[in-house]
């Protein structure tokens, strides 16, 4: 079963990292604020139940207060749909689309079907969510919004996956892990990890095992790892085709705590499967029919299936049929003629709209290209599993860069940034003298930035950025000029001429090296998440913090303090 918090988040993982926040936002403050803010501050808090909660409620509030606003209603139920638990996700959808439907935006209602979509997915409900993909894709057809074509083509190979059509599937996948690359990290991870799971269906085990080898270094490089397990969970169902048995349940019991805490009963099933599939094939019997009686458990509660499940309620009838036990052989034949009913009824819907309605209006043209690429996979699977050791060669000589990279920036003075002023004044004479005077037609005119006035600025930057004041959370530009007792036109050009820089990538440089320089000297520091190194240099989100760390230093700061704990572990052995 491929992992399903794909594409949107619909699922509330609360981030321990978040904990330490102050969770006493009040509501009421929130009445006078504009829906980009509240979008904003909704998008911020994800991890955050109770706070994203607060943001989404007045959102709801403000929405409603302005009669016929439908755009903003249907957002703000699609982020209650978001918040909201698995019973009433759906009550919050329905009212999205019903606002949705009340505007002329094909794009919203193409992305709130395809929510939608992804909600009845989640719930293991493959008719609904297929038929709400294909609404939300013929509103696609009619804008140009790659993301959202992109979303409809992982969902449909999900489906395909689900189906059998492995090839298919592989082909869209592809075309995901192409766009994603650069648009997405954990939809590009996604998108690797059903291709593993594709992979291994069709007997590429070595391309399975590289795929979710590569995706678990490219998950670190990307400083996201709740994927990991998911590949581990994708290793072990190969290492039971591949006949590692021993390997098989080492890896599926590893990966089985992150799909317990996920509430993930889809993916637990099915490595209940495989650890019994891997004991039976060991001859442990006993150990098996515990694991197979786990998936009926959850068949029974969640009323998941997926056909490579059914073979385990064989293996229960024929054990209690070697037992003399007719009652649990009766009950477990029972149960086979409900999989089947299920999956039957199922497979007959999903293959028939799949092929109507979807491969009809898409994938015609694409058939003769889908029959390329299996002759192409057949010929060149050598070639491709050369292309994927060149990834990883790659990754080698990116941690190279990364180390020379470590050491360049640890040779670098940040523990001082102000440049001095070569300017002498006396601020008492200029601190009044922005003034405006007549010129030769008797018009007023602002006049360039004078020297003295320029002087004063610089000494006043100089407190700015000894007193730290870079590090205020939020600092705009016009919050710049009040600190600088100027306006925001004088404070882009003194920067500009005195350190050589646009104003935001100043305050950012300047923040970045304080965190650079505090990680080389602080013990404490070096302890720290990037959420609360993001909090201690005023970033408005953990992301950007670490975006910009990345492309001021070329390394993440994950990967920097890890060195230098090492090399400071190194310099002074216990």
């Amino acid at each position: 079963m491929i992992q399903k918090k794909h594409l949107i988040i619909l699922v509330i993982i609360i981030n321990g990292a978040w904990a330490r926040h102050n969770n006493n936002v009040r509501f009421d403050s929130l009445a006078g604020k504009s829906f980009e803010y509240l979008q904003m501050k909704f998008e911020n808090s994800i991890y955050d139940n109770n706070k994203s909660k607060i943001y989404s409620a007045a959102w709801l509030q403000k929405a409603k207060a302005e009669k016929g606003n439908y755009h903003q209603l249907a957002l703000a139920y699609r982020a209650f749909a978001i918040n909201a638990d698995k019973s009433t996700r759906l009550f919050y959808a329905d009212s999205m689309i019903s606002n949705a439907k009340r505007t002329t935006s094909n794009e919203l209602l193409a992305s709130s079907y395809m929510a939608k979509g992804i909600i009845h997915y989640n719930r293991n409900e493959h008719m609904a969510a297929l038929d709400n993909y294909l609404i939300a894709d013929s509103y696609i057809t009619q804008v140009n919004i790659p993301h959202l074509n992109y979303q409809i083509k992982y969902g449909i190979a999900l489906i395909k996956y689900y189906l059998g059509f492995y090839d298919e599937a592989i082909s869209l996948l592809h075309e995901c892990v192409v766009f994603y690359r650069e648009e997405n990290d954990r939809a590009y991870l996604n998108s690797q990890h059903a291709l593993a799971l594709c992979y291994t269906r069709i007997g590429k085990y070595q391309l399975a095992s590289q795929t979710n080898l590569l995706a678990i270094e490219e998950g670190r490089q990307f400083e996201d790892t709740a994927m990991e397990g998911y590949f581990i969970h994708s290793e072990g169902i190969n290492q039971c085709h591949i006949g590692n048995y021993t390997t098989a349940i080492q890896k599926l019991n590893a990966a089985l705590p992150k799909m317990a805490s996920s509430k993930d009963h889809a993916n637990e099933a099915v490595a209940y499967f495989y650890i019994g599939q891997s004991y039976w094939s060991l001859r442990q019997y006993e150990n098996a029919v515990t694991y197979f009686k786990k998936v009926d458990n959850i068949f029974q509660k969640e009323k998941y299936m997926l056909p490579e499940l059914r073979k385990g309620y064989e293996y229960l009838i024929d054990y209690h049929k070697l037992k003399n036990d007719t009652k649990s052989q009766l009950f477990y034949i029972d149960q086979l003629l409900k999989v089947d009913s299920l999956l039957a009824q199922d497979y007959k819907y999903l293959l028939k709209k799949i092929v109507k309605e979807y491969d009809t209006k898409e994938l015609l043209a694409a058939k003769k290209a889908i029959e390329n690429t299996i002759l192409f996979t057949r010929i060149t699977a050598g070639m491709i599993v050369l292309a994927m050791s060149m990834a990883i060669i790659l990754l080698i000589r990116r941690n190279k860069r990364n180390v020379k990279l470590f050491e360049e920036l640890m040779k670098r003075d940040t523990s001082n940034y102000i440049v001095p002023s070569d300017v002498v004044f006396k601020e008492t004479e200029v601190q009044n003298r922005e003034t405006i005077e007549n010129n030769s037609n008797g018009m007023q005119t602002k006049p360039e930035i004078s020297k003295d006035i320029e002087a004063a600025i610089v000494k006043r930057l100089e407190k700015f950025e000894l007193n730290k004041k870079y590090l205020e959370k939020d600092m705009t530009l016009a919050r710049m000029a009040t600190i600088l007792h100027t306006n925001s036109k004088y404070v882009t050009k003194v920067i500009a001429k005195h350190r050589g820089k646009g104003t935001i990538e100043y305050i950012t440089e300047l923040k970045l090296d304080y965190i650079v320089e505090m990680l080389k000297t602080s013990s404490r520091f070096r302890n720290y998440t990037n959420a609360a190194l993001a909090e201690e240099a005023g970033f408005r989100t953990t992301q950007h913090f670490t975006r910009a760390f990345k492309r001021h230093t070329g390394i993440t700061p994950n990967y920097f303090s890890n060195k230098l704990k090492k090399a400071i572990a190194a310099d002074n052995p216990q």
